[in-house]
């Protein structure tokens, strides 16, 4: 029996590969991939601007079975065939500095980043990324057990609403009472107003381009309470309207590839607010960034990038509690063979054709 896989062996180059299914010892298992959603990182990693060894299978938001799992891995995990599972991207090592202070998804104690969807197929069994019918599951992989009665499509958005999660609560520790600013309507945007609804913000607010139109309908129908064209209004003046002249306790900017959001962030934060930077911009540097502002206002700036069990697990018991619409916020699913337009769909390269999220469904 082989796995079908999507391999990635260049800058924009995708190729549909077979592999052997791999043998499965006492401590790993092996998932058959239900769905796997199209991260914004995806787009940055197809189109080279993030650093990942090639050639690798991508994906690193699996859902899946459980097809082979050995005696130790099950008792381990808690999980045995059949069951569905979320699974983390980072696969930790579990002795580093990082891991043992508790940190463990920033551990870079394999040397780099060790995760699905960033390994490169010539480390054996090659079956690390989700853009296939089977991934391998390592013994320091992290799962988490999902209902298998939620479509597959919607449970697989455990990953963006645990960023959400991660990035505009446990990070800002948002709580009652908080005003939250998001620069960007994307998923993460949106997962972000979700979670800070459910943590109980006091007021939300969502800026976004005349093209989200949609995604910022979206963001108030998922609890913001105000939305910012930044092409058609002022948004320092709406953003100083709305607060009262205060600004925003906490900003989460999570917009992708444009620098110019993180200094404008300085701006819109309050006096000992909070700033949350999770929106990558490919290695650019910030132009007009003031630190005095950051030093005047004694603010605290705080980088995010990976999602802690924590939040992963928030957002699954969000997930199953169907409190949330969240079907609204998924656009496509695309079958393995059509990865290529399932990114580049997210990366907003096909005209005339708007993702919000999306999974390639194997």
């Amino acid at each position: 029996m082989r796995a079908r896989a999507i391999v990635q062996t260049a800058p924009r180059k995708l190729e549909l590969r077979e592999f052997p299914l791999p043998e499965i010892d006492d401590d790993s298992a092996l998932l058959r991939v239900e769905a796997c959603g199209i991260c914004g990182s995806d787009a940055e990693q197809y189109a080279g601007v993030l650093p990942v060894p090639m050639p690798v299978i991508p994906g690193h938001e699996p859902l899946g079975i459980i097809e082979r799992i050995g005696d130790r891995a099950a008792k381990r995990w808690g999980v045995d065939v059949g069951d569905r599972v979320a699974v983390e991207p980072l696969i930790p090592c579990g002795h580093c500095h990082a891991c043992r202070s508790g940190q463990y998804q920033v551990c870079r104690g394999r040397g780099t980043m060790f995760a699905h969807g960033y390994i490169p197929i010539t480390r054996p069994p090659s079956l690390w990324g989700a853009y296939a019918d089977y991934m391998y599951l390592d013994p320091f992989s992290i799962v988490h057990r999902v209902r298998k009665d939620i479509p597959a499509n919607i449970a697989v958005m455990f990953n963006p609403l645990g960023a959400g999660f991660r990035w505009a609560v446990e990070v800002p520790h948002t709580g009652p009472g908080d005003t939250v600013l998001i620069l960007g309507p994307g998923q993460r945007g949106l997962a972000s107003v979700i979670a800070a609804r459910a943590a109980g913000a006091d007021c939300i607010i969502v800026t976004g381009l005349a093209r989200d139109a949609q995604k910022l309908a979206l963001a108030r129908e998922f609890g913001a309470d105000h939305t910012i064209n930044i092409e058609e209004d002022d948004a320092h003046r709406r953003v100083h309207e709305i607060t009262g002249g205060r600004g925003a306790d906490v900003v989460v900017e999570v917009s992708a590839n444009s620098p110019e959001p993180v200094a404008e962030a300085l701006h819109y934060v309050a006096i000992g607010g909070r700033i949350v930077l999770a929106g990558v911009k490919g290695f650019k540097a910030v132009p007009n960034f003031v630190s005095d502002l950051a030093v005047i206002k004694e603010v605290t700036i705080r980088g995010a990038f990976g999602v802690t069990s924590r939040a992963y697990a928030s957002a699954i018991r969000l997930i199953e509690s169907g409190r949330v619409p969240l079907e609204k916020m998924h656009t496509h699913d695309f079958p393995l063979e059509r990865a290529e337009e399932a990114i580049r769909s997210l990366a907003g390269e096909i005209p005339g054709q708007s993702s919000i999220h999306s999974c390639l469904v194997p």
